[in-house]
């Protein structure tokens, strides 16, 4: 038989009942229905802040070359900004590689932002993870025409002028072979693209065009809720 100990809640008002070996508490009616309030709360905040997941393909120039190439992104809001964690396999070992996020991801791309570098290991993996805006937001302006420095001078020279452009979203991500080099020891053409520091990289090896052009991924991605 179970020995009941009776104390006094803290509203002084009523009673809560523990039975010392059965360890049942007898919960007031108001305190269950503000955790059931609570909850859903909770968990709408959770499914607001939840990454978003998508592959990369092997673009059109590589296909041939390298058939299993691909990528997976997964893309976590952090307050003001967000974190995009890329994974690639299928790829050459020990090669380096240039990143990009892009207007459109195959030709002719449009505006390019350069946002990193990926080195794959001696199993042709690799990963990298990239701090910055990657979301519904994320775009190109130039407002008005500026003088630019002219540092590299290769057979993709820099400008020394920029067109003006209104707001450009830009929803793609691209990679490619940070050399021509690298490229044609992989099989693959050893055509000379602008696509990393000094502008003489190799072709495209991945990219998000399992994505239709106006809707890349990019654009799935909601900024996080600000926290108070």
């Amino acid at each position: 038989m179970f020995k009941q100990l009776l104390r006094p809640s803290l509203d002084g008002g009523k009673r809560r009942m523990l039975l010392k070996q059965g360890q049942f508490v007898a919960v007031p009616a108001v305190v269950l229905g503000l955790l059931v309030t609570v909850s859903p709360l909770l968990a709408e905040k959770e499914e607001a802040d939840d990454p978003v997941k998508f592959n990369m393909v092997v673009s059109a120039g590589a296909k041939a070359y390298l058939p299993n190439a691909s990528a997976t992104v997964r893309i976590s809001p952090a307050g003001p900004v967000e974190i995009m964690d890329v994974t690639v396999q299928g790829l050459p070992p020990n090669t380096e590689f240039d990143f990009f996020v892009l207007q459109v991801p195959k030709a002719p791309f449009g505006v390019s932002w350069y946002q990193g570098d990926i080195e794959t290991d001696k199993n042709g993996r690799g990963r990298q993870q990239f701090i910055g805006r990657f979301n519904i937001e994320t775009f190109a302006v130039a407002p008005g025409t500026a003088p630019a420095p002219i540092v590299f001078n290769g057979p993709f020279p820099d400008a020394s002028l920029n067109p003006p452009f209104n707001p450009l979203q830009m929803y793609h991500l691209g990679l490619w072979f940070g050399s021509p080099a690298a490229a044609q020891a992989a099989g693959c053409p050893a055509t000379v693209t602008p696509f990393n520091g000094e502008h003489n990289a190799g072709i495209q090896v991945l990219n998000t065009s399992n994505f239709p052009d106006d809707h890349g991924p990019l654009r799935n991605v909601n900024p996080s809720t600000p926290k108070p």
